[in-house]
């Protein structure tokens, strides 16, 4: 079983990540992004799913437009894991293009 990342683990992986903000009563983090339009939003939704569907990781997302909001939590464990940092830090590799929303 995967287990959830402990105080100690999140406080030395979250200065890591770029832009991720734990959510308000829930065991998750989540990352807002704005991109020029909707194909280069799309575009980065495709790259995250393929390297979703590689880790089965998939995240929660949500989509308007040029604007993505990404949330990460791993449900089998019920919070955030090491599977959820390394899909962030896919996910930031992949968004330098993107500005914060």
């Amino acid at each position: 079983m995967i287990h959830k990342l402990t105080s100690e683990e999140r406080a030395s992986q979250f200065p890591q990540l770029d832009g991720w903000q734990a959510m308000a009563g829930r065991d998750a983090i989540q990352r807002k992004l704005r991109f020029a339009d909707f194909n280069e939003a799309f575009g980065f939704m495709t790259r995250v799913a393929i390297k979703a569907q590689e880790m089965d990781h998939h995240p929660e997302w949500f989509n308007v437009y040029n604007r993505v909001e990404i949330t990460l939590s791993t449900h089998e464990a019920g919070g955030i894991t090491e599977r959820d940092i390394l899909m962030a830090k896919f996910i930031d590799s992949i968004a330098k293009g993107a500005q914060p929303d």
